[in-house]
């Protein structure tokens, strides 16, 4: 049960949960139905790592505090408690915006505008400080303007959280107040704050209401809370000549650095921002048209004081840290909106920027077919696409955060950072490398597993080089590159004896190509970060560990982070770390195997594995499908009647299953060719076609004698007909500089379809068949995975309808001279729930046209992040790495 789900339990006598508003840094706030009175309200959850520390009973009587603040300018406090773990506040909904969403879209407001929010907030402000509660995190995000006049919100719920916590705030992981609008107080931890501080925090929201930026800033936090402590803000007139002296007088005086020096109360502030002749003494250390030395000769002897209290705080730091408690660990569910939802096609979907601060992920492109790039930054509430990154996959921030590669088709790609709509630049003469992701050496030179299973390296100037490849004697096929070391150069690779990314972790020089074996148990995906190892296995699990870079050896037990982790088709866990020990994750969605009839409706025949590539039967009395079990991957079929599974195949990677014509004999990719058994899994398996660098099985021809492929090449996919258990080189039928994928013939063996993405993105073709000729443009605004109906006279295929992905039934109509032209287009159910496949269809219709076998993926809705994995594998082991 998901934390909404719990929480709409636990409060559905009260409150009807509608839909998320946003997330900030204490709590997530949703949009619900207050049933007894029958209003809007906005429901505030604290983050669960916070609550943990609070404890509910203490925060409820704390909190209840602020409930009689009644004032037209003050949001008020309509309920509060604890539901199944979860503390909540109730606050009225204001259907307006936050003076932050205001100051980021006009930078700076009118001067009148400007001061009569101040001055109605400072009304509210002093009516608090009377009434004994001071608010404590003044910010434009807490002051929401309705029809333009200011509410200030979760008032007192600082005080609340602080008393709460009793001095216990470090171990959430959060500190209370916003930087930029922290006042000097706040800002060295005094722990007994008067109203004044409240003042200096609605002087900095002015200062920037007038100016367009607050009195201080800087690159980190610590850099604005030592401005804070040590500087003095510009005045607001050398920023905006037009304020008015007395409004420009009060603001400095507002922002005096100690609290003795500024309004006594927030009313005098107030009452001052409309009094012309108000105005400051010059040598109070608050005029605004002060000069820097003068400031500094007034200020020197507490400046000093201040900086040698920093410095002292500083040294105390560095004295005890090895005795300070381990960084928070916590993890939180972060949603993903439907229509950018993450994509189940590629084997790798996540990147974790060095600074655990920003998620890539491939998802689904919005008003298209096919896949792109996403950044959701964990500052804000939403994914955003990136542009020009259409088709990514394998997507690798670089050491330094500043630039991304991602793969499209085969080809390497390179995009700065911050997204702002430039330019990907491809990487020169790079064509069939690249098929297994990609990892940084340093800033100009990248490393990837090319189709021939070897470690190369690339540089972004374009010159390669090998750097290992696999060792046949020991049965290997591929070594696929995971990370690298903080050397620079020793990667960690998986040397694998299949296709899929799956066996020992190594550790490969870069310069020499000699390895070194890292882990003894088996991994499908691997990381490093912070002296630490993450992998995958092929059970779903993550596993942690502590590890010598210089040995190659991990130290410490192998600790169990998370279950249950997605395991990309033919790949390994799907995951990302970042080089601050956080990482991301996606929880493996319930699979399932579905029948489907012509309007969508779905029936459930098996569920509990992840199903892949099912095919009827040409009886439609069975379905192939592969799945893996216990680590192994292998075709199985079902019997529908009876809904029993059969294993079929024991190689430990078969996939891809195709039935023969006659129904006599199962098909299936196997290493690096294709093999077939009996049907009812008598007898060994033989081999009908074998090719360097693998192949998957598209389709049979009508007759059974020939059997179409899709094998690697310089760009994606091309399409070959070979000859099944014959010797000798394929045919080429579809060997372009574009990808070809999911090519199939029609029931009477005259027509292929398929998809290419020679226009820029994949479209669905028909092409005569076996000769060639003229092709014809079946789909329209994209198209994937096409499917002949038995009719012979209608292919369905992936596509969109109403910017939503959908099942397409294209009818063909036949002309003379073997001419086919596309009579309609008919959308027949949304397939957003059913996970695509590359380079063949991940589906099938059944003999008789009636029923469709799909794969059921659920609603890949959410990810989860997990903040400091290095801490927790640390304090698991007792530290014994």
């Amino acid at each position: 049960m998901t934390g909404t789900t719990r929480l709409s339990s636990a409060l559905a006598d009260r409150y009807g949960i509608e839909r998320e508003l946003g997330a900030g840094g204490m709590a997530t706030v949703y949009l619900a139905q207050d049933l007894k009175h029958n209003r809007k309200v906005a429901l505030k959850v604290l983050r669960p790592e916070l609550a943990a520390v609070l404890g509910a009973e203490r925060f409820v009587v704390e909190i209840k505090t602020t409930a009689a603040l009644q004032h037209p300018h003050i949001l008020p406090l309509f309920d509060s408690g604890v539901a199944d773990g979860f503390l909540y506040y109730v606050m009225p909904f204001i259907d307006g915006e936050t003076l932050r969403t205001k100051l980021d879209r006009e930078t700076q407001l009118g001067i009148e505008e400007a001061v009569r929010i101040a001055r109605d907030v400072a009304d509210a402000l002093d009516y608090a400080h009377r009434h004994g509660v001071i608010h404590r995190d003044i910010k434009p995000e807490n002051i929401l303007l309705h029809d333009g006049r200011p509410m200030v919100a979760d008032f007192g719920i600082a005080l609340a959280v602080s008393a709460a916590a009793g001095g216990r705030m470090t171990e959430t992981g959060m500190s209370l107040g916003t930087p930029h609008y922290m006042s000097p107080e706040q800002a060295t931890a005094e722990k007994d704050l008067t109203p004044r501080s409240d003042v200096y925090s609605l002087g900095s929201v002015l200062y920037e209401m007038l100016t367009g930026e607050p009195p201080h800033t800087g690159a980190t936090a610590q850099a604005i809370i030592m401005k804070i402590v040590t500087d003095v803000a510009r005045p607001v007139t050398e920023l905006r000549k037009s304020v008015p002296p007395n409004v420009a007088a009060a603001v400095a005086k507002s922002l005096e650095k100690l609290p003795a020096d500024r309004f006594a109360s927030a009313a005098e502030f107030g009452a001052a921002l409309t009094d012309a002749h108000f105005t400051v003494a010059v040598g109070t250390g608050a005029a605004a048209g002060r000069t820097a030395g003068a400031w500094w000769r007034d200020w020197r002897p507490w400046a000093l004081t201040a900086g040698l209290a920093v410095v002292a705080a500083l040294g105390a730091w560095l004295v005890t840290r090895r005795a300070a408690p381990e960084p928070l660990v916590a993890r939180f569910r972060i949603p993903v909106e439907s229509e950018r939802g993450v994509t189940g096609a590629p084997v790798n979907t996540l990147a974790l920027s060095p600074d655990g601060q920003t998620i890539v992920y491939v998802g689904r492109a919005i008003g298209a077919t096919g896949s792109q790039l996403y950044e959701r930054p964990l500052a804000e509430l939403a994914a955003r696409a990136i542009p020009g990154t259409e088709g990514g996959a394998f997507p690798a921030f670089s050491p330094d955060g500043t630039r991304l590669v991602y793969l499209s088709g085969s080809a390497v790609f390179v995009l700065a950072v911050p997204f702002d709509g430039g330019t990907p630049t491809q990487v020169a003469g790079v064509t069939s490398q690249a098929l297994a992701g990609v990892v940084w050496l340093d800033r100009a030179t990248l490393a990837t597993t090319n189709s021939d299973g070897a470690v190369v390296r690339l540089r972004l100037d374009g010159e390669t080089a090998t750097i290992a490849e696999p060792d046949s004697t020991a049965g290997e096929q591929n070594i696929y590159v995971q990370a690298i070391l903080p050397d620079g150069r020793t990667l960690l690779a998986i040397a694998s004896r299949g296709v899929s990314p799956t066996g020992q972790v190594i550790a490969l020089d870069t310069r020499t190509g000699t390895r070194r074996a890292v882990l003894e148990a088996t991994a499908n995906a691997v990381w490093y970060a912070d002296g630490h190892l993450l992998w995958s296995q092929p059970n779903g699990a993550l596993l942690g560990a502590g590890f010598d870079a210089q040995a190659g050896q991990t130290t410490g037990a192998a600790i169990t982070l998370a279950d249950g982790v997605r395991q990309a088709v033919g790949g390994g866990g799907q995951a990302a770390v970042s080089a601050t020990g956080s990482m991301v994750y996606l929880p493996e969605q319930p699979f399932r195997l579905a029948l489907l009839d012509r309007e969508g409706r779905s029936e459930i025949i098996a569920e509990g594995h992840r199903f892949h590539s099912p095919r009827f039967s040409p009886d439609g009395r069975r379905v192939a499908v592969d799945f893996v079990q216990q680590g192994s991957r292998d075709v199985w079929t079902l019997d529908l009647r009876q809904r029993t599974l059969a294993r079929l195949s024991f190689e430990n990677d078969g996939h891809d299953p195709l039935w023969s014509p006659d129904g006599r004999w199962v098909a299936y990719v196997h290493g690096n060719g294709v093999w077939r058994r009996r049907a009812d899994g008598s007898g060994t398996a033989d081999s009908l076609y074998a090719q360097s660098g693998g192949a998957s099985t598209l389709a049979f021809t009508p007759d059974g004698r020939g059997m179409l492929v899709a094998q690697f090449a310089e760009v994606g996919f091309d399409i070959a007909l070979v000859s099944p258990g014959e010797a000798g080189a394929a045919t080429p039928l579809l060997a372009t500089p574009f990808n070809e994928q999911a090519a199939t013939v029609s029931p009477d063996g005259r027509w292929v379809a398929y998809s290419s993405d020679e226009t820029g993105r994949d479209e669905v073709y028909v092409l005569p068949f076996p000769d060639g000729g003229a092709k014809i443009l079946v789909s329209q605004g994209g198209g994937t995975e096409p499917r002949w109906g038995p009719d012979g006279r209608t292919v369905y295929y992936f596509g969109q309808h109403d910017r939503l992905p959908y099942l397409i039934a294209a009818t063909l109509v036949p002309g003379p001279e073997r001419d086919l032209t596309v009579g309609a287009r008919t959308p027949a159910f949304d397939v957003s729930e059913f996970e695509p496949a590359s380079p063949h269809a991940n589906y099938d219709i059944s003999p008789d046209g009636t029923r469709f076998v799909m794969v059921h993926q659920g609603a890949l809705s959410e990810m989860v992040f997990m903040l400091n994995w290095t801490a927790e594998v640390r304090r698991r082991s007792g530290g014994q790495e």
